[in-house]
């Protein structure tokens, strides 16, 4: 995952008001498998920033990916 990836979140984060599921964006990278994603509404209004590790997002892919980069 990498700057300005979509991903979704594989898990509920409690107190959070963000759900599995939820769409955001990596807006920055920390380490290689920390991030902060921003959950923006249809309008594009910021409703939620998170700090998230890999293992709680899935990348989301707009166009046919090869094998290894699905991986």
């Amino acid at each position: 995952m990498k700057l300005l990836d979509a991903v979704a979140l594989l898990e509920t984060i409690p107190n959070s008001c963000l759900y599995k599921g939820q769409v955001g964006t990596i807006v920055e990278v920390y380490e290689p498998d920390v991030f902060e994603v921003e959950f923006c509404d249809i309008k594009g209004q910021t409703y939620a920033l998170k700090t998230l590790s890999a293992d709680k997002l899935l990348l989301l892919h707009h166009s046919p990916v090869s094998e290894q980069e699905a991986a």
